[in-house]
């Protein structure tokens, strides 16, 4: 074997700490090494033709470099070497910058640290066998999980470029938290105006197939060819008939049902269309409100429904669809404020939540955009909002920025001037947060054009006094005990993952970090990307953002889903676990301990052995490390592979 040692400087990142001649002079006398040398940037594009031309003017089979983080430039490494005629999976790579240089300044000992490494690395390489991966056939479909502004813009990004899509929503209407928002900031202009036509497109789209009250239920398979079951939910109204006449909303006697959509504002009744923009606009009935199940008697939506629509006896339906991606787009919800006791707990109904003073502020909403106070019906004049309610807080588990509560609350008190005009607006805050285009000017222009008051400080209570609401708090730039007499109080709610976010991870088979938030592949150069093949991140679901974020990362998602459904075939990663059938005993732990579920048991001649399904596995290792007779190994990684490094290192 003809083995080439590539030391890369990486500017002063490497070459600051560790001699890098040094290290190739060394390496030149490893074993198998014909061709040693350093490279002031291995990965640009001289240093890849120097790579290159090396490899075809020594004839060597096998290549060693040695530079940043794998994760990060492994694949650039491999396409070179495979332009020059090497099979990609001859080649090693050493990290001796985040290993390395990056970690002291001692440039004796970082030198002979990253020489061990790259013995390392030859000594692995020498092992090493071809790999070639194998195709296998595209379902050129895209599911979409989530109805949210990020899932309806990947959804119509991606069926206008001729994808199918399947978009599935688990509440009764697409538009998530944007469809409760009177406006939006920075323009304050209409969010049903932006986003309805949009919510219509996904209905009208013939390449849309849209599934409303449903969830994902189960996802098997692999990258291209998913096969998943969504169970719709019973809405015990046939939305095949149902015309979204709403006679039944009106003639229904339950009056007192918690009104989802508007965040319990108001009551509602038990069979309901969320909002007159809904997508679908079809009616669906609450069973824990609704007088026909919880007492056996009333019928009357089924009596008014000029269509025969309502049906009491509907159960849910189980639909199973082959899809080649997915693009998870689930959103977020609101921290729970009643934890706060010192904010009333939820026991002072003139304390409400950011979303619920949003639904009073919306034309569409139970109070017709008149803002009024819950107690007494009257209008507020003094409103005081509290910023970094349920964010920014580690003694709740929430020590993040929700990002956008800032510019919300700004914009509430700007619309709360323009709805009550001889109102005076509080704002109590940390630190005012606005880094978006044009939202530092927003939070200024709510000052000096709208009079509000930003007191900079944590508020410390809240408590009724004669009818009204006592704020107190601390204004750390005075230095002072501030209280404010307030006929209504708003709390800038932070948000949180998406209810049920780690089940729903699971089920794909995705990465999620501490607080419910679907990880990306890779901060920076895969942000829509997860470390499961084919399954793609948009929106809330990631990382919180706002709506022009959010756009963005649907269009994104949508484009990285494109790029790989535009494929007829695709190649699977040859990096995986293979089973030696004869070693093997049946004891089903790899299986048990498989996270893609890439394993199975199959019968060979009356004995259970474990069979690795190929396109799924994603070459992890677990079962390799878990299997107790070795039966199990990892292709480029095996035992024998890894000994050979430690052995290399012992013998240094």
């Amino acid at each position: 074997m003809k083995i080439g040692v590539f030391i890369c400087h990486c500017g002063s990142n490497i070459a600051g700490t560790v001699d890098c001649a040094a290290v190739a002079e060394r390496a030149s006398t490893y074993p198998d090494v014909v061709y040693a040398t350093d490279i002031m940037y291995a990965c640009a594009e001289p240093g890849q033709d120097a790579i290159i031309a090396a490899i075809k003017k020594h004839g060597l089979t096998g290549v060693v470099v040695a530079s940043c983080t794998p994760r990060m430039h492994e694949p650039t490494f491999r396409k070179a070497v495979e332009r020059a005629g090497v099979n990609r999976y001859m080649f090693e790579m050493a990290n001796i910058r985040e290993h390395v240089s990056w970690i002291g300044k001692d440039i004796e000992a970082n030198t002979n640290k990253a020489a061990e490494l790259v013995r390392m690395a030859a000594a692995k390489l020498r092992l090493d066998r071809e790999l070639k991966p194998k195709s296998f056939p595209v379902t050129k479909r895209l599911l979409v999980i989530g109805g949210g502004v990020a899932g309806i813009q990947a959804a119509l990004d991606a069926a206008d470029a001729g994808l199918e899509v399947v978009m599935v929503e688990k509440q009764p209407t697409i538009g998530g938290k944007m469809a409760k928002l009177d406006k939006t900031f920075p323009t304050v202009d209409c969010s049903s105006c932006i986003l309805g036509p949009r919510m219509v497109d996904v209905a009208q789209h013939p390449n849309i197939t849209l599934y409303a009250y449903a969830e994902l239920e189960e996802v098997s398979g692999y990258v291209g060819n998913f096969d998943v079951k969504i169970r719709k939910k019973a809405t015990y109204v046939d939305w095949d008939k149902c015309t979204g006449c709403g006679l039944c909303t009106e003639k229904c006697p339950s009056k007192k049902s918690y009104d989802r959509f508007n965040e319990g504002v108001g009551p509602t009744t038990a069979i309901i269309i969320p909002f007159p923009q809904a997508i679908p606009k079809k009616a669906s009935i609450e069973r824990e409100y609704c007088r026909q199940f919880n007492k056996g008697k009333c019928g009357v939506c089924a009596k008014v429904c000029p269509t025969g629509a309502v049906n009491y006896e509907m159960q849910d339906e189980t639909v199973e669809v082959k899809v080649g991606g997915i693009v998870a787009a689930t959103g977020y919800d609101l921290v729970d404020w009643k934890v706060y006791s010192e904010y009333g707990g939820g026991r002072y109904p003139d304390v409400v939540t950011s979303l619920q003073y949003e639904r009073m502020l919306s034309a569409s909403g139970p109070t017709g955009g008149h803002v009024k106070r819950p107690s007494d019906g009257t209008e507020p004049v003094n409103v005081v909002f509290v910023q970094c309610v349920g964010s920014r807080d580690p003694s709740i588990g929430r020590p993040y920025c929700s990002g956008f509560c800032c510019m919300y609350t700004a914009k509430q008190a700007i619309l709360t001037k323009d709805h009550i005009p001889g109102s005076q607006s509080y704002v109590f805050y940390m630190d005012i947060r606005s880094p978006g285009k044009g939202y530092d000017e927003f939070t200024r222009r709510v000052q000096e054009e709208y009079g509000a008051r930003y007191v900079r400080g944590r508020v410390s209570m809240i408590y009724p006094k004669g009818g009204k609401l006592m704020v107190r708090g601390a204004d750390t730039l005075m230095g002072t005990q501030v209280e404010v007499e307030a006929d209504l109080v708003v709390l800038a709610v932070g948000a949180e993952a998406s209810a049920n976010s780690s089940a729903l991870a699971e089920k794909l088979r995705i990465s999620y970090d501490g607080y419910g938030f679907f990880m990306e592949g890779h901060p920076k150069l895969k942000p829509v990307e997860t470390n499961t093949a084919g399954v793609f991140l948009a929106g809330s679901c990631q990382g919180l953002k706002d709506i022009p974020s959010s756009v963005a990362q649907g269009s994104a998602a949508a484009a990285k889903a494109l790029g790989l459904l535009s494929r007829d075939m695709l190649d699977s990663d040859p990096q995986i676990a293979s089973v030696s059938v004869n070693r093997c005993v049946g004891c089903r732990k790899c299986i048990e301990v498989c996270p893609f579920k890439a394993i199975q048991e199959v019968d060979m001649r009356g004995q259970p052995k474990a069979e690795v399904i190929e396109t799924v596995c994603q070459g992890c290792g677990l079962c390799n490390a878990t299997c107790p007779q070795g039966a199990i190994q990892l292709s480029h990684f095996t035992d024998n592979q890894i000994l050979a490094e430690v052995e290399a290192l012992c013998r240094f």
